[in-house]
């Protein structure tokens, strides 16, 4: 279908359990879209052998690459596995939350669209709070950085390698969403929401509560006050 490299970045952080099931279902499914692929396995802060269960995987599939950091950080590990990227289109999301159908939908509508940035925007919240503390963030994004996309935190997330600006993202932490959606605000890149409806989870547990969602609001201030 395109003769161009994509590249799928997957941060992952004690995944051990069923990193194995989801990267051969991401397999199986980019194999049928006849992409040209990699899968950067970006282990990150591991406490269990999450790093050795990669390391599997790219012995077994050649489409699979790891780069370890000892750091931790979400923000951290996709700014790792962009800078380790080969390809022309470039990609990352949340290993434990996004099925194979959704990454690859998200891949082919940005090779139909190839000048645009793509990115999921999840639909269903698994609890009423949940709904209320995304809606809560996303109106406080919407207004700082002057933002028509909703799901900031939404992935996949696709790009094309043309994009510079987004691969000069500085966040180490979960406002890289944040600073991603307000460069492609800044810079004009016209962005393309796919809407997600599965709230199926992988594996382990959402480290949000109470405490990071409250870093999260403050934090997307402190940003915007950083960026003006």
């Amino acid at each position: 279908m395109s003769g161009d490299l994509a590249s799928i970045v997957l941060p992952i952080h004690n995944q051990a359990d069923h990193l194995r099931l989801v990267v051969e279902d991401y397999v199986a499914a980019l194999e049928r879209t006849r992409l040209a692929y990699e899968l950067v396995l970006v282990p990150n802060a591991c406490r269990d052998n999450t790093p050795a269960v990669a390391r599997t995987l790219a012995e077994r599939h050649p489409c699979v690459r790891v780069v370890e950091t000892e750091r931790g950080g979400w923000g951290h590990a996709v700014r790792t596995g962009l800078a380790a990227a080969r390809g022309d289109l470039l990609c990352y999301t949340n290993s434990a939350r996004t099925g194979s159908e959704d990454l690859t939908l998200c891949l082919l509508y940005a090779v139909a669209h190839p000048n645009i940035v793509v990115k999921a925007n999840r639909k269903i919240r698994e609890h009423w709070s949940r709904r209320l503390g995304s809606l809560l963030y996303n109106l406080e994004c919407r207004a700082l950085f002057d933002l028509a996309c909703w799901d900031v935190n939404g992935t996949p997330k696709v790009f094309p390698r043309s994009m510079h600006a987004l691969l000069a993202l500085s966040r180490d932490d979960d406002l890289i969403d944040a600073e991603f959606a307000s460069i492609c605000r800044r810079e004009g890149y016209p962005m393309l929401e796919v809407p997600i409806f599965s709230t199926r989870r992988h594996g382990g547990r959402s480290t949000t509560n109470l405490t990071s969602a409250a870093n999260m609001y403050v934090g997307a201030y402190r940003l915007w006050r950083e960026q003006r």
